[in-house]
């Protein structure tokens, strides 16, 4: 706040108010200000996270709020680490994140590669590439749920005529083999778009002088790839695997939307059995420690994948 503004409010405001006023400092003010805001997020926030904290250690049941309540220790946690189901569903959050974070670095970076290059129709062709990621991800589960139709799947006639399976006996939502292969094609299609526009952004903040000096050199494109390239996409190839992994280890309204978590239990991610401990078993203290156990295994992860990124991005 300049003097000039602080003297216009010191003389609209009662003298011992405006001696108070003139007394702060700039910085004191503005938190002042923001001080509110700041509460009302760590309210937000940090007493949902101590009170799940204090109910994993408990048998509350949201459904039961008269019964007393039990402090059971770490028995939920304990359970939840011997539940050879709870481990079944992490290996299918675990399929679910690997190959969608697979298919979308490599499909995104050559979509991204390609529109680098400077060609007619090229914001045409982005702006198509990028519709996906505009859905909501109900509306593309409906949508890939007709797809994936065995009758009348628009999708099961395109395999029937690249391999010439009958479309009528290829189900992907319907069978344990193809069910997990479905919302990884779905969920990539979707998301590549996002892995793009990051990767373009990589490709456009290398100058174009470097690519100079390595042709004056006689560098061939191959190894321009291979030691300009890549090595300055990568802090944002690596960007772009931490926000998709992130998100996917949370996936829930897309894959209840194509499969429900089935067949069987093939497709149920971690977040699905959670969702289903808490609101349709109704074991809130059960589900407190799951929710805490995958908060603590998100965080850890990204906290090391963080070091790994800031060590690439010094080099």
């Amino acid at each position: 706040m300049t003097h000039s503004a602080m003297d216009a409010a010191a003389r609209a405001t009662p003298p011992n108010i405006a001696r108070r006023i003139r007394g702060l400092s700039d910085r004191t003010i503005a938190w002042l200000f923001v001080a509110p805001t700041i509460f009302l997020l760590l309210a937000i926030n940090i007493f949902p996270l101590i009170w799940t904290v204090y109910l994993s250690f408990t048998n509350y049941r949201a459904n039961r709020p008269n019964k007393a309540v039990e402090w059971v220790g770490f028995e939920n946690y304990q359970n939840i680490l011997t539940d050879d189901g709870i481990w079944a569903n992490m290996q299918a959050t675990a399929h679910f994140l690997f190959w969608t974070i697979v298919f979308q670095v490599l499909i995104g970076f050559t979509l991204a590669w390609l529109i680098n290059k400077k060609f007619k129709g090229n914001d045409l062709w982005t702006t198509l590439i990028v519709l996906p990621m505009m859905l909501s991800p109900a509306v593309v589960g409906n949508f890939w749920t007709f797809l994936y139709q065995p009758q009348i799947g628009l999708f099961n006639y395109a395999v029937e005529f690249l391999t010439g399976t009958p479309a009528s006996s290829f189900e992907m939502l319907g069978t344990t083999t193809l069910a997990p292969w479905a919302i990884v094609i779905v969920d990539t299609w979707m998301w590549t778009p996002f892995v793009m526009l990051i990767c373009l952004a990589g490709l456009r903040s290398i100058p174009d002088y470097i690519y100079e000096a390595a042709e004056v050199d006689r560098a061939s494109k191959w190894r321009q790839f291979w030691t300009i390239t890549i090595p300055m996409v990568l802090p944002f190839l690596m960007l772009a695997v931490l926000f998709r992994g992130i998100e996917n280890f949370k996936m829930f309204d897309l894959v209840v939307q194509l499969t429900g978590g089935g067949p069987g239990s093939v497709t149920e991610l971690a977040s699905i059995n959670l969702k289903r401990e808490a609101f349709e078993k109704w074991r809130t203290g059960y589900s407190s420690a799951y929710a805490i156990i995958l908060f603590v295994t998100v965080f850890g992860l990204a906290s090391i994948y963080v070091k790994a990124l800031n060590k690439v991005k010094e080099r």
